[in-house]
């Protein structure tokens, strides 16, 4: 097994990089890989295309290994929403998700309901946006059929108890949005029915490096609306149209990209030599340092605090007329992160260094000492 030390000196972003909840740089193995596959791609030889064209099943063989399945129920998409539109479409009756979620799955749900008239939105109200046991469980009807939600909201970081939703759920189907949580944290995806991800954040993969898993149950239920020559049993059906697989790829379209296939398997053959328990250890301690920064600069925190309840997220709530000076410090000492919604998104990794938690500290200090006149 890698140690965590060597896993953390493959982080090369500069200083005050703190946005992989938005985008994660791209790291070395990952690149190299790249630049290998288009070296063999460049020459026509049939083995360097053979090559390439195997990392879809090696790809698919680890992702299993993660999420705890098999590599026949996982399928490669070109992005998390398309992972996550592929079931929704798929689904009848009413599926519960919060308006207050990324757009992919209000979307989807709003769209599959216009497209089929089979679907029904029922939009879960929070207080806080939270998709907690309690709130699902006082929001349930005998018409619910799924809960749509996300393993961590991109908003605060707050991290979904999946274990706990499927015990207030039962038969139901659970589909999670798991792009903020995959790779970091040692989530329970065996009670999910469909886990639909993406490794271009906290994997460093490069966009169009999405998955999706399907479940026995998910694979039972849902129908395969967008199923095209892969979705098949037959290896390339010419001159017919089958009917879609009785299994994951049902779910598909067409086949994989190799390319992004190949950058994916390299970011998890990272992944799993160092493993997710250690991984998420240590990218805790990073988030308790984040927190006590905003602590000691009397910024308030709205993500939670309990590293049971979070990931890689700590976001900052100002005062709304503070978001513009607050942001503006930040940047002008050189740190990346995301503004939105009148909160500031910072969000480390395993490789964020002291360096770059000095140049937060220093911008956090600029804009106190500004607010103090």
């Amino acid at each position: 097994m890698e140690s965590i030390e060597a896993y953390r000196d493959s982080f090369e972003e500069e200083p005050g990089y703190l946005d992989f909840a938005a985008f994660g740089p791209i790291s070395p193995a990952v690149r190299a890989e790249a630049q290998a596959d288009l070296e063999a791609l460049s020459t026509g030889r049939a083995s360097g295309i053979e090559h390439v064209e195997q990392h879809a099943g090696k790809a698919r063989d680890s992702l299993a290994q993660l999420l705890g399945g098999t590599a026949e129920q996982v399928t490669l998409q070109p992005s998390t929403t398309d992972g996550i539109m592929q079931a929704v479409f798929g689904l009848q009756g009413a599926a519960l998700v919060s308006p207050r979620e990324f757009a992919t799955m209000p979307f989807a749900v709003q769209r599959a309901a216009q497209a089929r008239g089979v679907l029904t939105p029922q939009w879960l109200s929070t207080p806080d946006g939270q998709v907690t046991p309690e709130a699902v469980r006082d929001a349930l009807t005998d018409d619910t059929t799924a809960l749509v939600v996300s393993l961590v909201d991109f908003r605060t970081g707050y991290r979904a108890d999946l274990g706990a939703l499927r015990d207030v759920l039962g038969d139901r189907l659970l589909i999670v949005d798991a792009i903020q949580g995959f790779g970091i944290v040692d989530a329970d995806y065996a009670a999910a029915d469909v886990v639909a991800g993406n490794g271009y954040k906290w994997l460093r993969a490069g966009r169009g490096t999405g998955f999706a898993w399907f479940g026995e149950r998910a694979i039972e239920r849902l129908t395969p609306v967008f199923s095209g020559i892969t979705g098949t049993d037959a290896l390339l059906p010419l001159d017919e149209v089958p009917a879609p697989s009785r299994a994951a790829n049902a779910f598909t379209v067409a086949r994989a990209d190799p390319s992004s296939a190949a950058r994916l398997e390299a970011a998890l053959e990272e992944l799993i030599a160092v493993g997710v328990p250690a991984i998420e250890a240590e990218l805790a301690t990073r988030i308790d340092e984040v927190i006590a920064l905003a602590d000691r600069h009397g910024l308030p925190v709205v993500s939670p605090r309990a590293r049971s309840r979070r990931a890689g997220i700590v976001s900052l709530q100002p005062e709304p007329n503070e978001v513009g000076a607050l942001a503006a410090a930040m940047a002008n000492l050189g740190v990346t992160a995301t503004v939105r919604d009148g909160m500031l998104r910072i969000s480390p990794h395993v490789g964020t260094t002291a360096a770059s938690l000095q140049v937060l500290d220093e911008a956090f200090a600029a804009f106190t000492a500004a607010r103090r006149y």
